[in-house]
């Protein structure tokens, strides 16, 4: 074990700041800082004073993919896999915004956990590389199911197969980085850019999030339902009816995600709370 944590978590304005902590192997992830990032996911998710997340590595770094300085490893790949995929799954249904804040390298699992967040925003040095190809690998932690949706599969296919580096530019042509920003304006780019996540509507955002990731894989007339269900759940916050009356009063409103519907029966709840009420 590492004297220093392998993973760092901030929180400043309802956003949480995890940043990846291994600079001297420009934060490769081990199989401690895969365990630390599910732990972290899962606190992240269940915090309700969390309401955006930004990934980001330290040293000048942001991940350049699994650590494999130490050799392959004698536990059975099923189960160090579990943990990554675990990590992905977790990253991708997260209930609020994520955004990854790349400098330098992002490299397989690296890239892929960057490409796993809603938002990118990279500096013109930074490199990225879907490597497994050149270490007799195939994709993981969802590359292959990120890619195609990402750039289609065509590109996804060079990518993957021919495991080249390409830069911020080429990255945001290929709709695999949001913004690309100078790297000695990303902190205070990501700094207005989380409190501009924060300051919306949580729910909604949860909703938004949720229809846009499930909404490839489905018919039209699944995501007409899914959107349906997804209303209903946002006109029984109190964001609502705060939306019409900011617009109304020409002011900015003030997002809670408070429950807003009311019974008239009352409930045994936790800590004797009524069904409906907060």
């Amino acid at each position: 074990m590492s004297e220093e944590p392998v993973l760092l978590s901030d929180d400043s304005g309802g956003v949480r700041t995890l940043t990846l902590n291994r600079p001297h192997r420009r934060n490769a992830i081990d199989e401690e800082l895969w365990r630390a990032l599910r732990d972290a996911l899962t606190d992240a998710g269940n915090d309700r004073s969390v309401r955006a997340l930004v990934l980001t590595g330290a040293g000048g770094a942001f991940c350049s993919g699994a650590d494999i300085s130490g050799g392959l490893s004698a536990a059975h790949p099923m189960y160090r896999m579990r943990t990554l995929s675990e990590v992905t799954l977790l990253l991708h249904e997260l209930p609020v915004p994520t955004v990854a804040r790349v400098s330098g390298v992002a490299v397989g699992a690296g890239w892929n956990l960057a490409l796993g967040c809603d938002l990118v925003v990279a500096t013109p040095g930074s490199r990225f590389s879907q490597i497994f190809a050149r270490r007799g690998l195939s994709l993981d932690c969802g590359g292959s199911w990120l890619l195609p949706r990402l750039v289609g599969l065509q590109q996804a296919k060079r990518l993957a197969l021919l495991a080249e580096t390409i830069d911020a530019e080429e990255a945001r042509s290929l709709n695999l980085v949001t913004w690309v920003v100078r790297a000695e304006e990303i902190d205070d780019f990501v700094a207005r850019l989380g409190a501009r996540l924060v300051a919306g509507a949580p729910v909604a955002l949860a909703q938004n999030k949720a229809l846009l990731n499930e909404g490839a894989d489905r018919t039209l007339r699944d995501a007409l339902a899914n959107e349906a269900r997804a209303q209903a759940v946002n006109f029984a916050t109190a964001d609502v009816p705060e939306a019409y009356s900011a617009f109304k009063e020409k002011r900015a409103p003030l997002f809670t995600g408070r429950w807003a519907v009311t019974s008239s029966r009352p409930s045994h709840g936790p800590e004797g709370s009524t069904c409906g009420k907060q």
